[in-house]
């Protein structure tokens, strides 16, 4: 009984040990086919925003989201709005503290939720200093050949969060008691990687 035992768990790992596996492929993001942005309320309307100056790397394969994960390191201090003033602003104490917190950074922890379109990514978000769990909604594009022969792949994430959760909470009210500035922030990121080349 125990020879026989032995015997099909013997196979079975043979088995395992043989079967194919789908490993993920690094991709470095490609900063001129990324955009990193944001939108939050000013008074009665809306203010865009992006982060010009960004790097990071995620690895994908499809249909193996155990293998996903991501890291990103943003630039505060290249934050842009088209506003030069209310840019120096932004990266002042009221708001990022560029100078004392230089980097927002993002590490993923996990996926769930999985479809062959779209996942949850969930994953550590540091800003101003402040590190607090985040949990992306991602659109799931592909991955292929450009016309170049280079392994490509891309997804949408957005997400939505409270400034104050990260200690920014600076603001201010108008004659009509509303506040300048809204506190949740959108966050939405198109984000294209490409595979090294092969050696």
């Amino acid at each position: 009984m125990r020879r026989g035992l032995f015997r099909f768990t013997l196979v079975g790992l043979l088995i395992v040990a043989g079967a194919p596996r789908a490993w993920a492929t690094t991709y470095a993001i490609d900063q001129d086919h990324t955009t990193v942005s944001f939108k939050i309320r000013h008074l009665f309307s809306f203010v865009r925003g992006t982060f010009n100056r960004f790097e990071g790397r995620f690895d994908y394969v499809p249909d193996q989201p155990e293998q996903w994960k991501a890291d990103v390191t943003i630039q505060a201090a290249s934050i842009d709005t088209r506003v030069p003033d209310r840019d120096n602003h932004l990266r002042s104490k009221d708001f990022l503290d560029v100078e004392q917190h230089p980097t927002i950074t993002f590490t993923s922890t996990g996926v769930t939720d999985v479809t062959p379109t779209s996942a949850k990514l969930h994953g550590r978000l540091t800003i101003h200093g402040i590190e607090k769990p985040v949990v992306l909604d991602l659109t799931i594009h592909g991955e292929g050949k450009d016309p170049w022969g280079k392994i490509r792949s891309g997804f949408t994430a957005t997400t939505t969060m409270n400034r104050k959760d990260f200690g920014i909470a600076w603001n201010k009210a108008v004659e009509t008691g509303q506040l300048l500035v809204g506190e949740e922030v959108e966050v939405i990121l198109e984000v294209e990687g490409v595979a090294p080349s092969p050696a």
